[in-house]
């Protein structure tokens, strides 16, 4: 399904060095090397740096680690579904699942669910948050993943290429470190929030997003916003090591230990649901009915 090479690869990014790459594979280091240089000379492409302190990543290496790893994900998902097919019924829906987007609702839902359509089945798949598999996943929803949970707004769907169905409209939230000052407050106010950073998606992600960042800048200057990329536990992180606010929703309260989700006294929302292909199959379509149905 793919160039095994890749696996090797893997483990000495991680690894960072042949020999201890090696003792994960259980082939000798020479064996290891012999498989890079041949990954390499087949790419075209110098994937890592041989240094007198060790081994260094390239650019190109490290662009090829996050593709590759969900490649190769990709590809046993594939064979196990595969070979599911065979002992199981097709009216499976395949959830996709990560820190970020959590299948949480399918626990709320499905005893109902089970009551409106009793034979679908589902199969949770997880993926890890990253930006490369999220514009993939999200792109070629119906192939390997049927939904995936999250928030969204057109401008989201135009730009992933993909429908949604809104089962709410989720608060915005802000998270703060568990020992950032404000931790101590059930609720803040804007006036709580002068003097603090806080990390919101960069403009054109979300309309909802630039809707609040305008507001900010136009009526609370004193409020500095601090631009990001993606949504994943480096955002998390980088929320908690800097001591910064982030925007974030409810379904997310769990995503870091060190993280607590306070309410604004403000009254901006964003959507929440499923995020769907734009031509489900008929088995999905008679699923988001069931969910549309529940949902209002």
């Amino acid at each position: 399904m793919y160039n095994r090479q890749l696996e090797t690869f893997i483990a000495v990014a991680d690894a960072g060095s042949f020999s201890k790459a090696s003792e994960e594979l259980y082939i000798s280091p020479t064996a290891v090397i012999k498989q890079i240089n041949l990954l390499e000379q087949s790419l075209e492409l110098q994937l890592f740096v041989r240094t007198n302190r060790g081994l260094m990543i390239t650019e190109s290496g490290k662009s090829l680690y996050q593709d590759a790893k969900y490649l190769i994900q990709y590809s046993k998902d594939s064979i196990t579904r595969a070979k599911n097919a065979m002992e199981r019924t097709k009216n499976i829906i395949r959830i996709g699942t990560s820190q970020m987007t959590p299948g949480q609702f399918l626990v709320e839902l499905w005893p109902k669910i089970h009551e409106m359509c009793p034979d679908i089945r589902f199969e949770l798949v997880p993926f890890e948050n990253t930006p490369e598999n999220a514009r993939e996943i999200l792109k070629n929803l119906g192939q390997n993943i049927d939904i995936v949970a999250g928030i969204f707004d057109a401008t989201l769907l135009e730009y992933r290429q993909c429908a949604g169905l809104m089962m709410k409209k989720e608060p915005i939230r802000v998270a703060v470190s568990v020992y950032h000052e404000l931790a101590k407050k059930e609720k803040l106010s804007l006036e709580d929030m002068e003097g603090e950073s806080l990390m919101l998606l960069k403009r054109g992600s979300f309309g909802n997003v630039d809707e609040l960042r305008d507001d900010l800048r136009q009526n609370h200057p004193e409020i500095q916003i601090v631009d990001f990329d993606f949504y994943s536990l480096d955002a998390f992180n980088r929320c908690e090591n800097s001591n910064n606010l982030l925007m974030a929703v409810d379904p997310w309260d769990t995503a870091h230990p060190l993280l607590k989700l306070i309410p604004v006294e403000w009254d901006y929302t964003i959507p929440y649901g499923l995020l769907h292909s734009p031509n489900p199959s008929p088995l999905v379509k008679r699923f988001l009915k069931a969910v549309s149905k529940l949902s209002q």
